[in-house]
């Protein structure tokens, strides 16, 4: 049973770092390469799971995992092009500000057209049922996809960055951007199409995860905060650095989740009593189930007084 517990909560928890790998890798590209912390990502990523909802109903599931990052993508980089590009020069203030209004325009837009409700966003035929079968515990397929389509991502970003020759103009425009425009590249559209792929990796994200989980208004503020944990944790701009990052968080909360060890219990293990009467034991009787929700935020607090760059982070400003 030990076993059994430890397995299928490890792939749980790697299942769901690999979803958030995907959601904060977007997230991580725009600021190592702009210099732009996204307040408005988790949004793309809710935009994501609404398109391929509808898309889905009318061309099927399939075809909607390619066409609904498209056009989060293009919408990305309509935002950067006529709305980011012009607060640019004024700041990372004003660039938060008007990424921060967008999040909240893009919510409204949501529930005026698709309502405040849940929509019934399921998965496909083929993505149903369990994949196999472990010690009794089925591992459902639709993890099991998550977790190929992020590999398949990671490697894929990975390849365009480092092998192509995008990828290396857009490693030099990075870095010396004046001299990248000397040499006759479009500097600015260069961001433009690193801030939209920004945002398709977040709405690839959206359409398996929201018929994984649930597909909802809120959906975006559920992940918000974490993914911004998870950035600051891996290091501002390092892409590895947000891998490693998601997998940890993602693998502690499943664990902890499923824990009901608590101070209490364990001093009782020892041999000494506890009880009410005993100081502090509202804090002894917590078990770790209860506050798993805040380990990923304690986690960031311990990064930031001892490690402020993040696990792998090389970005300084």
């Amino acid at each position: 049973m030990n076993l059994e517990f430890f397995v299928i909560s490890l792939l749980n928890g790697i299942s769901y770092g690999l979803l958030l790998f995907m959601l904060s890798s977007g997230l991580t590209l725009i600021f190592s390469m702009m210099g732009v912390l996204n307040f408005a990502h988790t949004s793309f990523y809710m935009l994501g799971a609404y398109f391929a909802y509808t898309l889905s109903g009318v061309l099927g599931f399939w075809p909607a995992l390619v066409l609904a990052p498209l056009l989060v993508g293009a919408l990305g980089a309509a935002f950067e092009r006529y709305s980011l590009r012009r607060v640019h020069k004024f700041g990372h203030v004003p660039e938060l500000l008007v990424t921060f209004g967008l999040s909240y325009l893009i919510l409204e837009m949501v529930q005026l057209v698709w309502g405040r409700s849940t929509v019934p966003y399921g998965l496909p035929s083929a993505l149903q049922g369990p994949l196999f079968t472990l010690y009794g515990t089925q591992f459902p397929k639709s993890r099991s996809f998550i977790m190929l389509v992020a590999v398949l991502m990671l490697l894929s970003v990975w390849l365009l960055l480092t092998r192509t020759r995008i990828g290396l103009v857009i490693q030099a425009a990075l870095k010396h951007p004046q001299m990248v425009e000397a040499l006759g590249h479009n500097v600015p559209r260069v961001f433009m199409l690193v801030f939209g792929g920004g945002c398709a990796l977040a709405g690839l994200a959206g359409v398996i995860g929201g018929n994984t989980y649930i597909t909802e208004p809120a959906m975006a503020a559920s992940v918000g905060s974490i993914i911004f944990v998870v950035v600051v944790v891996g290091g501002m701009g390092s892409l590895a650095g947000a891998f490693l990052a998601s997998l940890l968080i993602g693998i502690v909360q499943t664990f902890a989740v499923a824990l009901d060890w608590s101070a209490a219990s364990a001093l009782a293990g020892m041999g000494i009593r506890v009880g009410e009467e005993t100081f502090g034991w509202p804090l002894l009787k917590l078990t770790i189930s209860q506050v798993a929700p805040i380990l990923p935020y304690l986690f960031l607090v311990l990064i930031l007084i001892f490690r402020p760059r993040g696990l792998l982070g090389t970005r300084e400003d």
